[in-house]
C-alpha cells in the first residue's frame, strides 16, 4: 500500500512537473487517485485547489512562466500566450496589460476574468513552443498588437528592439501583416515608418 501511494506521488510530480506545478482533477483521476482522495489531498494540505478540477503541488516552487502555464493546463493545451503578453515573454517593447491574453480555438467557450481572450485558428508558422506552453511568435505578436491600434511610439520602438534582436525583418513584417490584418498592415507600415526617420 505505502509502494502504491509513492508510486502515485511520483506520477502526480511529473505531471505536475511539466505544467508549472499545476495539474487537473482528470489527470489524477487517470493515475489513480479516486474523487475521494483528491479531496482529501486539498484538506490535509498537500494540494492547492486553485479552481473546480485544478490543483497546484503545495511544495512546488515556483518558476518564471508558470503563471502562463497555469492557463495551458486550464484550456486543455489549448492556449497560445499571445498580443502583449507574447511580447513580454520575448521581452519585445513595453506594452502592458493587467490581464493575460490568449488565443484560442474559435469553439472555446470557458473564460476567466483574469483573462483577454481572442479567438482564432492559428497557423503553426504563428506558434512556438516555450517551457510549457505556446506563445506566438514575435512576428505574429506584434501584428496582433497592431490590430488593436495601439500607442504608435510604443510599437515603433517594439518593432525597433525586435528588428535589432533579430527577431523580425521589416520586409517580412510587412509582408505577413497584409496577409493576417490590413487595419494591422496600416498600423505596422506607420511604426515601420518611424523607425527608419528615427535610425536616419
Amino acid at each position: 500500500m505505502a509502494q502504491n501511494r509513492r508510486n502515485l506521488r511520483r506520477q502526480i510530480f511529473a505531471i505536475a512537473a511539466s505544467q508549472g506545478g499545476y495539474f487537473t482533477a482528470a489527470q489524477a483521476r487517470e493515475i489513480g487517485y479516486s474523487y475521494q482522495a483528491q479531496a482529501h489531498h486539498v484538506q490535509v494540505g498537500n494540494w492547492i485547489r486553485i479552481e473546480r478540477g485544478l490543483f497546484r503541488l503545495r511544495e512546488w516552487i515556483p518558476e518564471p512562466g508558470d503563471d502562463l502555464r497555469r492557463w495551458t493546463v486550464w484550456s486543455k493545451g489549448r492556449a497560445v500566450v499571445s498580443h502583449e503578453s507574447a511580447l513580454a515573454v520575448h521581452e519585445i517593447g513595453e506594452f502592458e496589460s493587467p490581464r493575460i491574453h490568449l488565443t484560442l480555438p474559435p469553439d472555446f467557450r470557458k473564460k476567466d476574468a483574469a483573462l483577454t481572450i481572442h479567438r482564432a485558428s492559428l497557423g503553426e508558422e504563428d506558434v512556438m513552443e516555450q517551457k510549457g506552453f505556446a506563445a506566438t511568435t514575435p512576428l505574429r505578436s506584434i501584428i496582433d498588437v497592431a490590430a488593436g491600434a495601439p500607442d504608435e511610439d510604443q510599437l515603433a520602438r517594439a518593432i525597433g528592439e525586435a528588428v535589432e534582436g533579430g527577431l523580425v525583418t521589416r520586409r517580412k513584417l510587412r509582408v505577413r501583416a497584409e496577409q493576417v490584418d490590413p487595419r494591422a498592415a496600416l498600423y505596422v507600415e506607420r511604426a515601420i515608418q518611424l523607425t527608419e526617420s528615427t535610425s536616419v
